[in-house]
């Protein structure tokens, strides 16, 4: 289970980097100010989150079962979450209009404060 956490972290975190700075060089002329402020939350809380399963994997008092949970909440919330204001914030450089996403965003959100809840409460119980 912890190596699968480990590499999950470490790929979300390389896309991070990689995409924050897609958008500080590559999309800073394309898109408006508000966009590529969005743009870059998707990205930040990309990286809040991998370095929160990095936490989770070295959690001693956490069961697998329980790091399961936390690794599927978290990676379920960064997909919906940042991804879909990856496309709504580019939204403007394809032909698709990703509008439809738009709800989407707050449940990956609340994915991922479920996780930190989760964690709250694993860590109460030990």
């Amino acid at each position: 289970m912890e190596k699968k956490i480990f590499i999950s972290a470490s790929l979300l975190g390389l896309l991070a980097v990689v995409l924050g700075a897609f958008a500080a060089h590559g999309l800073r002329d394309a898109l408006n100010t508000t966009s590529l402020e969005s743009f870059q939350t998707g990205v930040r809380y990309q990286m809040y989150h991998a370095f929160f399963l990095f936490v989770v994997g070295l959690l001693p008092q956490l069961t697998p079962a329980q790091k399961n949970r936390l690794f599927w909440l978290t990676i379920t919330g960064v997909v919906l979450f940042s991804v879909s204001i990856y496309l709504l914030s580019s939204n403007t450089l394809t032909p698709i209009d990703f509008g439809f996403l738009g709800p989407i965003t707050p449940i990956g959100g609340l994915f991922l404060i479920s996780a930190w809840g989760v964690l709250v409460v694993y860590l109460l119980k030990k």
